[in-house]
């Protein structure tokens, strides 16, 4: 209908429906930097935690703690690890939400290598199927090919759900013209110092769920005053704003911590609400800077760990709000 969900629609659930009819928890566990950091991640030598801490260790406290979405990918290069951490949390696979990416390199390579490396994914995480898989960046020209292998796996009954991950509008489009099942959700990045309205708006009218990664900026955002003026009005911290903000529009948080009290705060999003004065003041927080670095981000990563990145094509024409 085109108007706000009601501000009390989210509060207190804690799952959002898919457009196949299932349902998805509205906060998940980021498994990102836990254990590995990719060669070509910007911050190659800065592992996510301290030396002392077993990362499958992190992974296992997430799931005690209450995380059942657990965000995994072939680019975090951790999967075996948080397959020991799933084992050993003692949790029946039926009560998680077990999803991964594949990543540029064999999306660019074609149908055998996604295939071989979702086996991989799937023998590494140490489950028959995963709940959700995504194509992780609209790799030019490869992309609609690698997201017609997922809709072989969803047919094979391997996944329960597909989707697409930071996928622009017009990635979409074309995507949408050869596509045979829509994809269930779209994860980009999205806080209030990145918030692309006019995006945002398509995906969810076309009634694909968003996910947001860095929806806690990477706690970068976490001393910014106005943030933290929201959090002292409401007794709550800034990272619970941060995520209370998505959430309240029907935003899955992939929330990403090290520390078990962090995990919990993380969780801490559904007993308060934020009023139209909140939103609009952490709505109007995108900066023409934010959206440039989204672009450059963009057209990098599309390319990223691919032949194309010699020779990469043409920008094409990308809505960037």
């Amino acid at each position: 209908n085109g108007k706000e969900a009601p501000f009390s629609k989210f509060l207190g659930t804690r799952h959002a429906k898919m457009n196949n009819g299932t349902d998805h928890p509205l906060i998940g566990f980021g498994t990102y930097k836990i254990g590995f950091v990719p060669a070509s991640s910007n911050t190659a030598n800065q592992p996510g935690h301290s030396p002392d801490q077993d990362p499958a260790e992190i992974i296992k406290e997430a799931i005690e703690v209450g995380y059942r979405y657990i965000d995994c990918a072939q680019f975090y290069g951790n999967e075996k690890m948080v397959g020991t951490a799933i084992k050993a949390s003692g949790v029946p696979r039926k009560d998680l939400f077990i999803a991964s990416k594949v990543w540029g390199d064999k999306i660019y390579e074609g149908e055998d290598a996604v295939r071989q490396q979702f086996e991989r994914t799937v023998s590494d995480l140490g489950c028959e199927y995963l709940d959700l898989y995504l194509v992780h960046w609209p790799v030019p020209g490869k992309h609609v090919a690698c997201y017609k292998v997922l809709e072989q796996l969803l047919q094979e009954g391997r996944v329960r759900a597909i989707g697409v991950s930071n996928y622009t509008i017009e990635d979409y489009q074309e995507l949408q013209k050869e596509m045979k099942v829509k994809p269930v959700v779209n994860q980009i990045e999205i806080n209030p110092f990145l918030y692309r309205k006019k995006t945002i708006d398509f995906f969810q009218k076309e009634g694909v769920l968003l996910q947001s990664y860095r929806a806690l900026r990477q706690g970068k955002g976490l001393d910014d005053p106005r943030i933290r003026s929201v959090a002292e009005k409401h007794g709550k911290t800034a990272a619970q704003v941060l995520g209370r903000w998505c959430v309240q529009k029907g935003i899955v948080v992939v929330a990403k911590t090290v520390k078990r009290e962090r995990m919990l705060e993380n969780l801490g999003v559904f007993d308060f609400t934020l009023d139209e004065s909140d939103v609009s003041t952490l709505d109007g927080m995108t900066t023409p800077d934010t959206i440039e670095e989204y672009r450059a981000l963009y057209f990098k990563c599309i390319v990223r760990d691919t032949p194309l990145e010699k020779a990469p094509p043409e920008h094409h024409t990308v809505t960037l709000d």
